[in-house]
Order: C-alpha cells, then structure tokens, then sequence
C-alpha cells in the first residue's frame, strides 16, 4: 500500500480544540480527498494549520479515516518564512519519510522545501501546476521590495521542478504547458482543480434583461495580494460611474489589501456602488450572491484556471477576464481585455451592461462551457493521474528492493 504526502501552501484549515481538522474552502473530506483516497492507503497533508477556540456552523472536516494532517510553524510571507524554515523543513523531512511518495502543488514554497527534500531522500513527486509566478509577480499585481528578484527565481525553480516530476497535472489546458514543460518520459494532463457538483450548476441560461435597473457586478478573489487585480477593477468602474452607468460592484475576498481598496473606494466616492462582503464559506454562499448578480469581473494580473469564474460560468453569468493564464480558454476573445488596463475594463463593461442581448448570449454560452468542468468529468481525469502516480511509486519501490 503507498502512502502520500501532500503539502498545500494556503492557510486554509483550522484545528479545533476536539482535536480535528476544519475548512470553509472545498477542501472538505467528503468532496475533495475523495480522488487521492482512491489510491492512496493514507494521505498525510502537510499545512499551516490556524489553531481555533471554536467552531462556525459553516465550516467542514477535513481530516477522516485516511486522511491525517500535520503542521509546520506558522508564517506570512517570505521573512517570516526564512525565521522558521528550519522548522518547516524538519516537520516536512519527518512527514516524507514515513511516506512513500509527494503531492504537491505548483508554485509553492512548502511544496519547493518538499520537492528538494524527495531528491534527497530518493522518492518520487508528481506536481499539481495552478498558477504562473512568472505573472504573479508581474508590475502591479504585488507590491513587495523583492518582487523582481521573485519574478525571475519563482519561474525558474518551477520549470526545474516540472521537469524533475513523474507527473505533471495542469490546470490548464495549454496555457501553463507552453511555459512550464514537463518531462518527456513523465505523465502530463490538463485537468482543473474546480470543484463543479450538479448543485453548482443552474439549468438554464439567464433571460434577457427586460427593462433598465441597476446592474450588479460581482468580485471573488483573494484581497491578501492584488494580482486578481481589484484595484483596477474598481477604477473601471470609476469610469462606468463617471459615464453615467447604473452599476454597483459586490467584492467577495479579504485580506490585508482590503483596508486600501475600501480607501481606494472612498476616494472616488464610490461609498454607495462598492461593497465589501469579506470572505464567505465556499458553496451555498457565494452562489447565493453569484445568483443575484448580473455580471462577474476577473479582471486578473495572472491565473492558472481560475475556479471561482468557472463556478461563476455554471451560474450561468456573462464573464469579463482577462488575456493572463488559462483565462482564454474561458473565454472568447470579445469578453477579455488586457490585464492593468483600467480604460479597456471600464470599455468593456459598458459595452455587455448595454447589450442585453449579448449578455443573454454570455449567459448561454458559459453555462455550456461550464459544464465540460463537472466534477463527474473531470472525476476519472483526475483517478487516471493519482492512479498512474500509484503505480510509478509501486514500480519505483520494487527496483529499490
């Protein structure tokens, strides 16, 4: 039986006092390590687990038979990473050598401390790629001293790591391949990580808007740094309102930019067409405000192949992107405008809230679109890697003995 360590970067999950794991991401136990439970005796995932005093009705387990987390110390951003790297790769180093394989996730910096510990250690890592460094830390979309000097070390580091997998999975079908190529002998795929139930998506496309009323736009994206680009965002709309457009704009996301942007808001006197809802448990929720929008903006410096417009598409809801990552096999062309360039966005936006008849087109087509991203789909995509992943590491363990 194989076991395998997985490290995910974000700080998404909470240990609570009972001694067990919870999310409010799709990270739940039921839904998401379903695939990787398949094939895999046991899973140990390796986080920065926030400790909690108590419990929100809307969060959900993580952890279950099979499925056991550990943590490194905690940190934010990459001074705070260097105080307690040697902890992080102490705890990493324990966790792989019980395990007999890596999972992880592309770019990211517990998954780069895990790769390079795997090469010492002699064991096998396949790599999930979900974004591009190379745009995320392009001009404007972070502000951070070091930023060029991440912009060239970030790609570079990734490309090795693509290379030195047995397998590679893209979030993309295309886009990330191109610059972040696997190697010839190792499995590569182009599967979404997007989680798409039958819940998540609607039946029909949306009527055509009848009669004139304010149009609400709609956000949903990470405030902790600004590549999904909400300050441009909410410079076009500036402009929109400036032109005389009946819109308001819903922000779904928090973190440490949101204090800026909401002054930002304020600023252009945008106090009345802005609002801020903060971070919501994923599913129900956001669907809910999704289902009361009438257009969703991802206005974004970079992307891999972003689910929160994919969840938006299965809503049925005309999408504005940009041309960065796997946005524009989305999208088609007509609906996406360069990225940083508020008068294109703002162009943009006005062109589709006028068209009624072209947002009903919108709404049609990215419901269909939406639906080759069902999770029943992309199920046996994602069986078929985890499984080739299992029998790479069964091979590779009967030539060691």
């Amino acid at each position: 039986m194989i076991k395998a360590l997985l490290t995910i970067d974000a700080p998404v999950f909470y240990l609570a006092p009972n001694g067990r794991v919870y999310t409010q991401s799709v990270a739940t136990y039921d839904d998401y390590w379903i695939v990787p439970r398949q094939n895999f005796s046991e899973l140990i995932v390796v986080t920065r687990l926030r400790n909690i005093d108590r419990l929100d009705s809307t969060w959900r387990l993580a952890d279950g038979e099979g499925v056991t987390f550990r943590s490194v110390p905690f940190y934010r951003g990459p001074f705070q990473f260097l105080l307690v790297f040697g902890g992080i790769r102490s705890a990493l180093r324990a966790a792989l050598e019980e395990c007999h394989v890596l999972l992880c996730n592309g770019p990211g910096t517990l998954s780069g401390v895990g790769i390079n510990i795997a090469k010492q250690l002699n064991k096998l890592y396949a790599l999930d790629v979900l974004a591009d460094p190379y745009d995320v830390f392009a001009p404007g979309a972070m502000k951070h001293p070091l930023r060029p000097l991440f912009r060239w070390w970030f790609p570079r580091q990734l490309r090795k790591q693509c290379a030195g997998a047995c397998a590679a999975n893209y979030v993309t079908k295309q886009a990330l391949q191109q610059r972040y190529q696997p190697a010839p002998q190792a499995l590569s795929t182009g599967v979404s990580d997007v989680h798409l139930p039958d819940t998540a998506i609607v039946w029909a496309p949306r009527p055509k808007l009848q009669e004139a009323r304010t149009l609400n736009l709609l956000f949903v994206g990470t405030l902790a740094q600004l590549y999904k680009a909400p300050d441009v965002l909410i410079d076009a709309v500036a402009v929109c309102v400036r032109q005389g457009l009946d819109i308001k704009l819903t922000m779904i996301g928090d973190g440490k930019h949101r204090k800026e942007l909401e002054a930002q808001v304020a600023a252009l006197n945008l106090v009345e067409r802005v609002s801020f809802l903060g971070m919501l448990p994923a599913g129900d929720a956001v669907r809910h405000q999704l289902d009361q929008a009438d257009l969703f903006i991802l206005p974004s410096h970079q992307e891999g192949l972003p689910k929160a417009m994919v969840e938006a598409m299965g809503r049925a809801l005309p999408v504005i992107g940009s041309t960065v990552g796997g946005i524009p096999e989305l999208l088609p062309p007509e609906d996406i405008v360069p990225p940083g360039d508020v008068n294109a966005l703002a162009r943009k936006i006005r062109e589709v809230v006028t068209d009624p008849e072209r947002m009903a087109r919108m709404s049609a087509r990215n419901l269909e679109k939406a639906r080759e991203y069902k999770d029943e789909v992309l199920r046996e995509q994602r069986i078929e890697f985890y499984r080739y992943v299992r029998n790479v590491t069964e091979e590779c363990l009967r030539q060691q003995k």
